[in-house]
């Protein structure tokens, strides 16, 4: 029988993994951590004592999930934490209201424009938004390409700085 844990030093426990994994940067943005994106859905540890993790995937078909789960597996395994089950939470599926407001600072700060107001209308997802220049903080931009460095993201250019920049989806 586990050992009976008291809340605080759970949430003490907990709190220390999320540390943790606040350190893993997204293989495609560095300037974030899988917590910053919101793919960390639970930290949790069971009734028989061992750590679990939830992670979703920011879409189907992501190259960096794989990566980002190894990343977070090497993370566990070097602190101590090598029983950890990861588990894949695929619903519901993530969305990019789930960047922090630390994420969207980030991105901004990063060169990247952060995502536009969220959509409940799959359709309006095919029309360019009026996307704000990350450097200049101008709205007179215009989309270059539907897909940037990243399938998440798509590629403006800037009518006022004439800077390209990345714009990150709403998804």
């Amino acid at each position: 029988m586990p050992a009976v844990i008291e809340p605080e030093a759970a949430a003490a426990r907990v709190q220390a993994v999320r540390a943790l994994l606040a350190e893993v940067a997204d293989p495609e943005i560095p300037v974030l951590s899988i917590v910053d994106l919101g793919v960390v859905r639970h930290v949790r540890f069971e009734g028989d004592g061992r750590l679990h993790v939830g992670i979703t995937p920011t879409y189907s078909g992501c190259p960096a999930t794989e990566v980002i789960r190894t990343a977070v597996r090497t993370a566990l395994d070097v602190s101590g934490h090598a029983d950890a089950v990861l588990e894949e939470v695929l619903a519901p599926a993530w969305t990019s209201e789930w960047l922090t407001s630390a994420a969207r600072a980030k991105l901004k700060a990063f060169g990247i424009a952060p995502p536009a107001q969220a959509t409940s209308s799959p359709r309006r997802l095919w029309h360019a938004p009026l996307v704000t220049c990350p450097r200049c903080g101008s709205r007179a931009t215009e989309r270059v390409s539907e897909f940037g460095s990243t399938p998440c993201k798509a590629h403006y250019r800037c009518s006022a700085c004439r800077e390209p920049f990345d714009y990150f989806k709403c998804l």
